[in-house]
């Protein structure tokens, strides 16, 4: 990857994880992806109007996508509903770039070297680091951690949480290779996220508007500002990722797209008073020797 490939995804990265940040803190999850789904899908609605469609070739996997961006929203407002953002975010990011590896190598035949391989190895170990950091540890209300075999009730109730954190990780490898597809087929990344973020952003706003109906305004209008704004930021932190995607292969971008889990915890420690931790802070190191392995590689 060249210099300015890796300086637009690791603005895309922190971007992407100050959207995020953005949308946990609004406490009604449909709301917030109601806002962020708008907010998108009016960004998109403009640009589409203001650049070439996307060729052909690249409605298939255009189409295919947005319906798995959808799957991902729902899954992501499930998992910041259960968990703190500080896990859930790390956990839904950090199963993406072996998935993505592996996919990629087998449809796509872009076989990562031996420095990059490693690379999104050490990268990859440093997410799950900063994601699982903590699990063990977890405290029932009314005690200690337990050091017996049965994991404490709170641990449990955390199942779900780690399960839709996990899912949502999938669906991220998933929608991140057909979109590698899509963006080189489509003729201009510009266009290709244009009709991506007004394909992907009606339904939940739609649902919303269905479900909610006069109640749907009221709660809307105190965190508009908020929702609409991390809809946009979306749009700059996708649009990013998608151009260096025609740039360079598609694993070690997603592993240094993934950095944005280091910029979440951050941001979970400062804003919403989750610990960090020396763990996370040993996890971070080693996603960092794992960019610098990806890009000696690049």
């Amino acid at each position: 990857m060249t210099p300015l490939v890796v300086a637009a995804v690791l603005a895309a990265a922190v971007t992407h994880a100050s959207w995020n940040a953005l949308a946990h803190h609004i406490e009604d999850q449909l709301i917030a992806f109601t806002l962020v789904g708008s907010g998108g899908a009016l960004c998109g609605l403009v640009l589409a109007f203001s650049v070439p469609a996307p060729a052909a070739a690249a409605w298939p996997p255009l189409l295919l996508s947005a319906a798995l961006h959808v799957v991902y929203q729902l899954l992501l407002m499930r998992s910041f509903g259960l968990g703190d953002f500080g896990q859930m975010y790390p956990i839904a990011r950090g199963t993406a770039p072996l998935v993505v590896t592996v996919l990629a190598a087998v449809f796509l035949h872009e076989w990562p070297d031996v420095w990059q391989s490693t690379g999104v190895a050490l990268a990859t170990a440093g997410l799950l680091g900063v994601a699982l950091w903590g699990i063990r540890r977890e405290r029932p209300a009314d005690g200690p951690a337990r050091s017996g075999p049965e994991p404490s009730p709170r641990a449990v109730s955390r199942l779900p949480a780690l399960s839709a954190a996990v899912a949502t990780g999938l669906a991220i490898a998933s929608y991140t290779v057909i979109d590698g597809v899509g963006v080189r087929a489509s003729g201009s990344a510009l266009s290709y996220v244009a009709w991506l973020m007004l394909l992907e952003g009606v339904p939940i706003p739609v649902y919303a508007l269905l479900t909610r109906r006069g109640a749907l305004r009221a709660r809307l209008r105190p965190v508009a500002l908020r929702g609409l704004t991390a809809g946009a930021l979306s749009v700059v932190a996708y649009g990013l990722v998608l151009w260096a995607q025609t740039r360079a292969p598609l694993a070690p971008v997603a592993a240094l797209r993934e950095s944005s889990i280091i910029a979440g915890a951050v941001i979970g420690a400062l804003f919403f008073k989750e610990r960090f931790g020396t763990p996370r802070v040993a996890a971070s190191v080693l996603m960092v020797g794992g960019i610098a392995l990806m890009l000696h590689g690049s």
